[in-house]
């Protein structure tokens, strides 16, 4: 068995706390987090790390002569507009600077006694920054991991055998549009496309706003060093090539995918839009909420050689709690809360990131720092986890009733979509994997 990738250590302390003081207790970003992004103040995109309800600015750290522990890359990387440099790393110096950060923002330290002068040189409230993608990304993939969503999908179309006979053999996955990948926040504008439209003839294309449009809940894997072309990661190695961790809305327009689908997959159905949570949580941060690869019963194959590696089967999965809430404008115009439409775990995926980082490669493609790996959406067994409106509603037979009496099969404009992530285990600090909203528009 490998060693372990990710190891628990000071970090992870549960009476770690900082000399700021919005993070301790923050359900997000406490000091056991330090998630990454890049934001934009009062100058350009810049790197930072977020803390409470602050972000620390790490350029302006390094300036300021607070990290000179930095090796000369590392540091380099910081000062970049955006993370691709530092995904780029080695997993041993990324974990090296989240020691580094750890030390620089716990409460015994000397920069717990900065001034306020000094302090509002390296920490700007969140509230006050503009969270940008964490990196340029060149590609962005997407899976088909979470088993339960694949088997409830496949029941609309093929109630018999709703899983075709590869799933539980090779990662199934299409390649997505990067140009139109958005931070949370971002308005999505409702597409425009063919849909099947049914006559006595027998169907015909109609050109029309999709009106099925719904959301998809994932996780964003987000890819380190990567590989040369025609070298592949072996799996025993492949979460080194993870640099963290995100939320991800693969923003779907059934009628469209129904229509297009066949032969090729997914197209205009799915590339109009895909929101990004903006914050990357890392690898070495999720050290204390890994868990065991999703089981397999007793006559479900075995992964090939390939993809079985005994670490990667002990603790290459995640326990993310996810969550999906909906907010209607007429909701909001009366004071509601958003209405909690499911809730879910990251357990629940049949291939671990290890997994779908070496079966991307290989045949010989080539991962790049900062590319996008999306998990698919992920369901749990019960319909109250379900990742999707096409589950949920059973593929638009069955409405979701809300508090103030609306109802939704699918989403219409004014319905804002929002995705959370946190982690929880006892003996550890509670983190999140931050947010990821769209509001839509005609």
């Amino acid at each position: 068995m490998s060693p372990t990738l990710n190891p628990i250590d000071a970090t992870h302390d549960l009476n770690l706390r900082s000399w700021v003081e919005s993070a301790n207790g923050h359900t997000q970003f406490p000091i056991q987090n330090l998630p990454l992004g890049v934001f934009r103040s009062d100058s350009g995109p810049r790197i930072g790390v977020a803390i409470g309800d602050e972000v620390l600015d790490l350029p302006a750290a390094l300036q300021a002569g607070l990290l000179m522990q930095l090796d000369a890359a590392t540091a380099q990387a910081m000062t970049a507009p955006v993370l691709n440099t530092w995904m780029a790393l080695p997993a041993a110096q990324r974990r090296a600077l989240r020691l580094q950060l750890s030390a620089l923002l716990a409460a015994e330290t000397p920069e717990g006694r900065l001034a306020g002068a000094q302090r509002a040189l390296i920490l700007k409230p969140q509230a006050a920054c503009e969270m940008l993608l964490p990196t340029d990304v060149g590609d962005f993939s997407d899976y088909y991991a979470g088993i339960h969503h694949a088997t409830n999908a496949g029941k609309f179309f093929r109630p018999d055998s709703p899983l075709l006979p590869n799933y539980k053999h090779v990662p199934v996955a299409y390649h997505g549009r990067a140009s139109s990948l958005r931070p949370s926040g971002t308005v999505l504008h409702r597409p425009t496309g063919q849909v099947r439209q049914d006559t006595p003839d027998g169907p015909v294309p109609v050109f029309q706003p999709s009106a099925r449009l719904d959301y998809e809940l994932e996780l964003a894997i987000w890819v380190g060093p990567g590989n040369a072309l025609a070298q592949s990661i072996p799996v025993s190695e492949a979460a080194g090539h993870v640099a963290g961790f995100g939320l991800l809305n693969d923003w779907s327009a059934r009628d469209i995918q129904a229509w297009e689908y066949q032969p090729l997959g997914p197209f205009q159905g799915k590339n109009f839009l895909s929101s990004l949570s903006p914050w990357v949580v890392t690898s070495d941060a999720l050290a204390p909420f890994r868990a065991p690869a999703m089981a397999r019963g007793a006559g479900d194959p075995q992964p090939l050689p390939y993809l079985l590696d005994a670490q990667d089967q002990a603790d290459g999965g995640l326990r993310v709690e996810l969550e999906v809430f909906l907010s209607t404008r007429n909701m909001r115009e009366q004071g509601l809360a958003p209405h909690r439409l499911s809730r879910g775990n990251s357990t629940y995926m049949w291939w671990t990131p290890a997994q779908m980082v070496t079966h991307h490669t290989v045949g010989g493609c080539n991962l790049r720092p900062g590319d996008l790996i999306g998990s698919g959406t992920i369901s749990a067994p019960e319909s109250t986890g379900f990742g999707c409106l096409l589950e949920i509603t059973e593929g638009g037979k069955t409405a979701v009733l809300l508090p103030n009496g609306e109802s939704r099969t699918f989403l219409q404009d004014g319905d804002e979509l929002v995705m959370r992530g946190f982690c929880q285990r006892e003996g550890f600090a509670p983190i999140g994997v931050g947010e990821c909203r769209g509001l839509i528009q005609g």
